[in-house]
This record gives structure tokens, sequence and C-alpha cells, in this order.
């Protein structure tokens, strides 16, 4: 399966932008669908965004949609989370996860990537 490493994340001021980045190792990327998620200090883990292999379907949370868009790039195994007009309640450790196939409602993430820090400062 595949292996996942988020970079991109940094410390910026209400209103600026973002972008993380989630670069895949092994094989078939695009057979996996992949995602974004984040947590909070003192919260449960919560769904942001994710995309399906081919590319064509993306889905977001209500929370950021419209702020938020994810892409990926099967060339070069890498999947994006766009990060527009941050507010500081989108303070989080923000987690890269990738389901193999069909990911669709509740169906949890078969790989997590390590995290990666976001902060905005208001």
């Amino acid at each position: 399966q595949v292996q996942l490493v988020e970079s991109g994340g940094g410390l910026v001021q209400a209103g600026a932008s973002l972008r993380l980045s989630c670069a895949a190792s092994g094989r078939s990327f695009s057979s996996y669908a992949m995602g974004w998620f984040r947590q909070a200090p003192g919260k449960e883990r919560e769904f942001v965004a994710r995309i399906s292999g081919s590319d064509t379907i993306t889905y977001t949370a209500d929370s950021v949609k419209g702020r938020f868009t994810i892409a990926r790039d099967n060339a070069k195994n890498t999947v994006y989370l766009q990060m527009n007009s941050l507010k500081p309640e989108d303070t989080a450790v923000y987690y890269c996860a990738a389901r193999l196939g069909l990911w669709v409602g509740q169906m949890p993430p078969n790989v997590w990537g390590q995290g990666t820090q976001v902060t905005v400062s208001s």
C-alpha cells in the first residue's frame, strides 16, 4: 500500500492562503481515493475533503466549502489541499489519507500520513 508524507503547513495570519501537499510512495496511486482530515486541539478528527482516484469526483466539508479545494496530480503521486481565506478556527493538524478503490460516506481510510500543523493567527 502507499505511504503518505504531508508538507506545506505553517503559521499564517487570518485571510492568508496555504497549499498542503501529500506525496505518496508506492504503486498504483491512481487506484486510491485521497482525502484530507484535520484535528484541532481537544477536538475529534474531522473530514475536510476527498477526491476520487480518477480526479473526477470531489467532496468537500461544508465548513470549508468555497475556501478549500482538493486536487491531485497522478503523474506526481501527489494530492493537494489549497486553503484560501484561512480563519483561526482552521488551526489544526492536517492529515492526508488514502483509501484503495471507492471511497464514499463514512468509509474509513486505509492509510494515514503523519500530519502537518497549520496555525492561523487572528
